[in-house]
């Protein structure tokens, strides 16, 4: 390839798209994954450092209930994944939050399996938040079987044959998570004990190996019971399918408002995602290698789709249109011609925003990073922030305002009146201490309300400083009406960071917070969404990630849009 000569920070934040652009709900609900996502970079990590995973013991009954125990070698040390498989009556099995037992259980602790007590775990671990965990403790997750599918492969296993290919290409995976937690909650050890002295400098790296885990934990699990049904006839989940099998997860409003509540985190994230983009558009002349890989990714996005189950009816029509848009791109990039001229990727960029629509805009984002490794993946490391917040208490409320109408001028534009303006209000469940979302004139308990209406906060701000004498200061302000002080903290520390917030009224009847959950999922990795309301979502994590005994192939890092193998019987 050939970058643009004299390219620099300048030059790449002169073609970035901008923050009113790209930080729409509507947007950000179009996120995929990309070669940057938490899942992606952890795996190239685990292959580039050759990290080495093997089943340490393997204590199960004819039924799969008892536990695998795992030791994963690092270069810095051994970590252990321990996964406990619980007998649970098909009445207690649900993925919401309210459910006390689940299939399975399991943690990741820092060091070796000897050191770690696996007896007092596996009392414990099932317990979830009500088991007592200590700082050796990294993460705590639970999962479901997907039953059905879950039965049939066991069945098909143990007569002998191979499952259906198409009908496993239905679902994507075997279970699914319902919680994933760290980062201190719950008595884990804390992110920056994890950082200072072991593997998980980047945030969500210890959640997603735990993820990854699961999935093999979910592979052993399914040929364990196939062989002890089957006995002799049985045979083990062909190598295809096992890297076709991803890890489930059903996702709701509890993560929503982590991406409202940790806003430099959230600008950090999308300025890697938007600096990659901006390199690319940058190159002036792509090599031929480069031009056959992209061509390859989109017919292999082509097919990709049309194994994302889904039986919601917007995103099903999105996929066709997906499906339509491709060809016309993969059509396009046929013509040599377009190459004649310089930077082909900026030109489809641009060219997919006056045509195509909104997902294949955003597929396409993802798309062309694929081939670009070398140019992009240092990007990876500026996905973690210092999230401490700042006021400046000697700023004139002149220049406070002055602030807002430059950085928040998009809040000011939002109708953020009743009732339609504020209809919700956000508030965290007393019981299990999750959020949820409430209609204002309908519901009781808008005084208990969570501050996830932006917009809305920052206009009552601004009213209210159209009242004042502009040679006040911050301080003298604040200590008059305390009640701003959070809203005037945030626009202050946020005055330089142009992707920390979400350009739309997060408590109007428009929105979906399903949007919100997209974005954070599609940071993380995820696939093949799969939404069941406004309110939560299923997706895919690791489908096609490499095995654990693949992980130091040269094709470790080419996973991006699998698909299944045309075959059945493999």
């Amino acid at each position: 390839m050939i970058v643009s000569p004299g390219i620099n920070d300048t030059t790449v934040a002169s073609i970035m798209r901008a923050p009113k652009h790209v930080m729409r709900l509507f947007r950000i609900g179009s996120f995929h994954q990309t070669r940057i996502s938490f899942a992606r970079t952890l795996i190239r990590r685990m292959a580039q450092e050759g990290w080495q995973i093997t089943a340490h013991e393997k204590r199960l009954d004819r039924n799969g209930i008892g536990r695998i125990i795992y030791q994963i070698d690092t270069p810095r040390g051994p970590l252990t994944f321990s996964g406990f498989s619980n007998p649970l009556a098909p009445s207690e099995r649900t993925d919401r939050v309210i459910a006390e037992k689940w299939d399975a259980a399991f943690t990741l602790s820092l060091g070796p399996p000897e050191t770690v007590e696996i007896d007092a775990l596996e009392m414990e671990v099932p317990l979830q938040e009500m088991g007592r965990f200590g700082p050796n403790e990294i993460v705590l997750s639970r999962a479901n079987k997907s039953v059905r599918l879950f039965e049939g492969v066991i069945n098909s296993l143990a007569s002998g044959n191979q499952p259906d290919v198409h009908e496993i290409s239905k679902v994507g995976y075997l279970m699914r998570t319902t919680a994933v937690y760290g980062n201190g909650k719950f008595g884990l050890a804390d992110f920056e004990k994890l950082g200072l002295e072991r593997d998980f400098t980047l945030p969500f790296h210890a959640e997603m190996l735990s993820v990854y885990m699961t999935r093999q934990f979910t592979i052993d699990l399914i040929d364990h019971c196939a062989g002890m049904r089957g006995g002799k006839r049985a045979v083990t989940l062909a190598r295809p399918i096992r890297r076709m099998l991803g890890i489930g997860n059903a996702t709701g409003l509890g993560m929503a408002p982590y991406l409202i509540n940790h806003p430099k985190l959230l600008n950090n994230w999308i300025v890697a995602r938007e600096t990659a983009l901006a390199r690319v558009r940058l190159i002036e002349r792509p090599a031929g290698q480069e031009v056959i890989k992209m061509c390859a990714l989109i017919d292999r996005c082509r097919i990709h789709i049309t194994e994302w189950p889904t039986t919601d009816h917007q995103q099903n029509l999105d996929i066709s249109r997906m499906g339509e848009d491709l060809e016309l791109v993969s059509s396009l990039l046929a013509d040599k011609a377009w190459f004649n001229e310089p930077r082909p990727w900026d030109r489809l960029i641009r060219w997919a925003e006056s045509n195509l629509h909104l997902e294949t805009q955003e597929l396409l984002v993802s798309i062309i990073m694929e081939p670009y490794g070398a140019l992009i993946d240092d990007l990876e490391t500026t996905n973690s922030s210092d999230e401490r917040e700042e006021t400046w208490p000697e700023m004139l409320l002149g220049d406070l305002k002055t602030l807002i109408e430059t950085t928040y001028d998009w809040a000011l534009a939002l109708d953020c009146t009743k009732p339609h303006g504020d209809k919700y209000f956000w508030y965290r469940s007393a019981e299990k201490e999750e959020p949820r979302l409430g209609e204002r004139y309908v519901e009781p308990g808008a005084e208990l309300e969570m501050p996830i209406g932006i917009a809305r906060d920052v206009t009552r701000l601004y009213e209210k400083l159209g009242e004042l004498d502009d040679e006040i200061n911050t301080a003298e302000f604040l200590i008059a009406w305390p009640q701003f002080r959070r809203v005037v903290r945030r626009i202050q520390t946020l005055a330089e960071l142009p992707y920390a917030e979400i350009r739309d009224n997060l408590i109007g009847s428009g929105c979906e917070p399903v949007n919100i959950l997209r974005c954070k999922l599609s940071i993380f990795g995820a696939t093949k969404f799969d939404p069941k309301s406004k309110l939560w979502t299923r997706i895919t994590l690791f489908q096609g990630a490499p095995l654990p005994d693949e992980l130091t192939l040269p094709a470790a890092d080419d996973w991006f849009a699998p698909i299944f193998p045309r075959e059945t019987a493999v």
